[in-house]
């Protein structure tokens, strides 16, 4: 998960897209117009230890976009296939940081 945030903050598309699972991933990933993320913060986990083959990381990212504060919350589903993890898909609620204190 840590290693994604950075890729998506350092605008690292060949990262994300061979972290990836190859069932969901997308055929390209354009990040242009991406926001500027600033920080995460790990909120919860399940699984994702070193004998699971599945997890779920869920996550509070803030970004800065058009000179306001925003913050993406997800619940991500990871599998590990082969020893390594891959990112599945997620639930995602964005808002504005003012939001996210519910």
């Amino acid at each position: 998960m840590r290693s994604r945030f950075a890729a998506f903050r350092a605008g690292d598309v060949s990262w994300l897209l061979r972290t990836w699972h190859p069932s969901t991933r997308p055929a390209s990933l354009d990040l242009d117009g991406n926001p500027r993320w600033r920080g995460l913060q790990i909120v919860d986990t399940v699984g994702g230890r070193a004998d699971d083959h599945e997890g779920i990381v869920e996550f509070r990212a803030t970004y800065l976009e058009a000179g306001r504060v925003g913050v993406l919350h997800e619940r991500s589903r990871f599998v590990r296939e082969a020893g390594r993890w891959y990112y599945l898909d997620g639930d995602v609620r964005s808002g504005t940081a003012d939001d996210a204190s519910g």
